[in-house]
Order: C-alpha cells, then structure tokens, then sequence
C-alpha cells in the first residue's frame, strides 16, 4: 500500500488498513468499525450495547490484532473483585517481599464483557483505570501500557442483577455504539466466509502501538477552523437548552466531540475538521451524555433521537472549512 508523507495521510493510510482488516471478521459494519478507529485515535473508549452474539468480542479481538497490540478479555460478573482486574501485590517468601502481579487490564486492548453485571466498586476500578491511565494497587501506581482502549459492552436485554452506570461513568466513555444485525446478504457472506475459515486467521497488524503513539499525537494537530468551533459549541449548547432534555452535554462532551471530529478528519485524510465530521460523530459522542425528561420517555423519544433533533434544529456553517 502506497503511504501519503503528509500526517492527514499516514493517519488515513492506517486507518484504513485497521478498517480493511477488521472487516475481514466484522462484515458490513464499516461505519461501526470507522468510530471504534475514531475512539482509538483519540485514546478514547467505547460502550457497546448489543445482543449476544453480534461479534463484539471478534470485534475486540480483531481490533487488537490490527493494531500489533496485546489483547485482554474479562467476564464481568457479579462476585469480580477489583483486584481481578487491576491484580494485586503477591508475597514472596524467598525474598519476603510483596511483589505486583499484573492483572487483564494491563494490555493494549481490553475488552470488558458485561461491565454492568460487576459492584460499583469493580466498575469504578475499571473507569479509574480508563481515566487515569494506572492502576492503584495497595498505595503502589502502576502504569498501563500506552495506547490503552477500552472496548465494553453491554446487554440490553436481561437485566436483572445488574448495576447500571451511573451518567457520570458513562461520560467516560468517549463513544456509545451498536453493531446491530448484519443483512441478509452480509450474512450469507458470513456464513460462506467463515464456513471453514478461523474469523481471526486472516487479520494481519497494519500498524504497532509505537507507531499509533505517533498518529495519535498527529491527531490534536488537525485544524479546527473558528465556523467549526461554533457550530460545534451551539450543538452543545442546544442540548442544553431542549425542551425535552433534562441534563445538557457538559463541557467534557465538548471536548470528546472536537477530539472526534479531529479523528474523523484524519480518517478522511484531511488537516481541518469540516461540518460534516461534527454532525456524524455527534449521536454517539453526546447521546449518552444527556438526561431526557419524563416528557421525553412518555413520547418514546431516545437519546438518540433527541440528539438527531438537536442536529436537525442546528443551522450549518457554509464557509470553505479549509481556509477559516
């Protein structure tokens, strides 16, 4: 594959190797794949909320195969304790000393199955880690590896037993998605595709996680033209002021959506951010970030809904985005 010099196309150019090569697994979810790529970029995380079955663990583990990086998986479950995530402090009798023994989440990608079936004190582990970049073990900090993403899903469908994030944990979350069911003949293909073939056997690492380092930096160079900001700032800002919206995006939403639109610029292989990449990366960076009011839920209005509402109500700016 022929590489662009410039840093828009070295980020566009392994963008879409990762995306090629997930699609081999994940087929006909490009635009899923595409915000998953976003989130990486921005050292970001994302919520998926899916019925079983969908591939979101292939979707991980693709991911993390394309990326040249470790892969780690945990089972949230009701009995999960912190330190089977974050590991512990192991004492050793040779040396009398306590010595750290890493846990799942010290990893490139970690694919968190279930999240809202473990305590709040396992979740707020998990969410410690996401934000802060370490893990705290007996007063002793230790680093995770960089770039870290976090990949979590959540069934929407049997809810009993489960502890579900509170909005302020969902802010953490810089993307929520869905994969949703393939079509009829996206299946087909599947069903052929992988009828004799391992998903996995075919995914080959377009990039490593040093090189990513260097993409992501390259990232928070891209322009964001004045026009740009406000249009962004005033779809923000609408959540907040909405009839049918109790709790507005808050300051960090904005920030996740210029980050965002940042990626999605680079992904296009562009150096300035243009409408466009707003609006589309809008739904899933701000819909779980807003509170609808009792109105809403009796009109059957989701979030999704009411943050497409916003992006309807919102007036687009027409000046070339390249030179403002």
């Amino acid at each position: 594959m022929l590489r662009d010099a410039s840093a828009p196309g070295r980020i566009r150019d392994v963008a879409t190797g990762i995306i090629d090569q997930v699609e081999r697994v994940i087929i006909g979810k490009r635009a899923v794949i595409e915000e998953v790529v976003v989130a990486i970029l921005c050292e970001g995380h994302v919520l998926l909320e899916d019925v079983p079955g969908i591939g979101k663990t292939m979707l991980a583990r693709s991911v993390a195969a394309a990326l040249g990086g470790e892969f780690g998986r945990v089972q949230f479950t009701p009995d999960l304790l912190p330190s089977d995530i974050t590991g512990s402090l192991v004492f050793d009798p040779r040396s009398a000393e306590f010595s750290y023994r890493q846990g799942p989440i010290v990893t490139n990608v970690l694919l968190a199955d279930e999240i809202n079936r473990a305590g709040p004190r396992t979740q707020s582990a998990l969410l410690e880690a996401m934000e802060e970049r370490q893990v705290t073990v007996e007063r002793e900090r230790v680093a995770l590896p960089r770039p870290f993403f976090v990949l979590a899903t959540q069934n929407p469908v049997e809810l009993e037993g489960t502890f579900p994030l509170p909005e302020a944990q969902l802010d953490r979350f810089l993307l929520r998605t869905s994969i949703g069911y393939p079509a009829h003949d996206e299946e087909r293909m599947m069903l052929r595709r992988f009828r004799t073939a391992t998903p996995l056997a075919g995914v080959q690492p377009v990039t490593s996680p040093e090189d990513l380092l260097d993409l992501i930096r390259s990232v928070r160079d891209i322009h964001v033209g004045v026009a740009v900001e406000d249009y962004l700032l005033m779809l923000v800002r609408r959540t907040r002021d909405h009839d049918n919206i109790e709790v507005g995006a808050s300051p960090r939403a904005s920030l996740a959506l210029e980050r965002a639109s940042q990626a999605r610029a680079g992904i296009a292989g562009r150096g300035y951010v243009i409408p466009d990449d707003v609006r589309l990366m809008a739904p899933s960076v701000l819909s779980h970030r807003i509170m609808p009011t009792a109105q809403a839920d009796l009109l059957g209005k989701s979030n999704v809904d009411l943050i497409a509402d916003v992006i309807a109500n919102t007036p687009v700016p027409v000046e070339s985005m390249e030179t403002v």
